[in-house]
């Protein structure tokens, strides 16, 4: 399960990067046909251009705004998500165990059988289920997908006085706001990492997520640097997001377990 997740964040992740370079030569207006650009990206394009004019024109404060509010509006699909993984982690000794008892059936077909209904009985006992975690976290990509677009195709950022915003030029590359977001990408990601197991392939197999750990950062840095300021700016202003979220989510309920098991010791 955890090694689909993987796979499937990559493939997203790459789709992603395929889709920008397709489209980033195609404005995004009223006037854009096709269910992706109407429904999606040119509602983005719409909010970050409103509330760019109602701070003065600066596309920045319009981006870091939308930002926000994007986040804050599927903060709820993390949270279920959140607890879906929380209800599979206390259930994870026992979930080893029959996988255990899996490894020895193999070649086994009926023993097999019963060592599935077995893991059936326990998520059902428990009331979890399994692609819970799965869903919530896929309907927030296309979300968070159209206001990456929007940003690379709103023609009118990157252009003119509102482009400039504190050091850089939203239609510019620049270097130092990509190191940023490949830092806080970083720690972001490290954060995350406390709720999941040491290595969810098993003892003596390299462990994805310490390579996804350096790997993400740096696409991100390499990425910035050849692109738009304007899409850096998002990444940190997400990241910085994420860090927060991440802290009150997941690793401050974990310092609070903790202590308390101190307490009763």
């Amino acid at each position: 399960m955890n090694k689909k997740k993987v796979m499937l964040t990559l493939s997203v992740v790459m789709v992603a990067f395929v889709l920008a370079a397709c489209n980033t030569n195609e404005p995004i207006t009223a006037e854009s046909t096709g269910f992706w650009n109407s429904f999606f990206v040119y509602p983005m394009s719409f909010l970050i251009t409103f509330f760019s004019d109602l701070t003065g024109g600066h596309f920045g404060w319009g981006i870091i705004i939308v930002t926000i509010l994007i986040r804050l509006l599927i903060l709820p699909l993390a949270l279920k998500s959140q607890k879906s993984t929380r209800a599979m982690q206390a259930l994870r000794p026992e979930m080893q165990e029959i996988q255990e008892k899996m490894k020895k059936a193999q070649g086994n077909p009926e023993k097999q059988r019963e060592v599935q209904a077995e893991m059936l009985s326990l998520y059902q006992k428990h009331g979890v289920n399994p692609a819970a975690g799965c869903l919530p976290a896929l309907v927030q990509i296309p979300i968070v997908m159209a206001l990456y677009f929007a940003i690379m195709r709103t023609e009118e950022i990157g252009v003119g006085p509102a482009s400039a915003f504190l050091w850089f030029n939203l239609g510019s590359p620049d270097y130092i706001l990509p190191v940023i977001a490949g830092i806080t990408t970083f720690i972001q990601f490290k954060m995350s990492m406390s709720q999941m197991p040491a290595n969810p392939l098993g003892e003596g197999m390299p462990n994805p997520m310490n390579i996804m750990l350096y790997i993400m950062p740096a696409m991100i840095v390499i990425a910035g640097i050849t692109l738009p300021s304007a899409l850096a700016l998002y990444w940190v202003v997400g990241n910085l997001f994420m860090i927060v979220q991440t802290y009150f989510i997941i690793v401050r309920p974990n310092v609070t377990k903790e202590e308390v098991q101190k307490d009763k010791a």
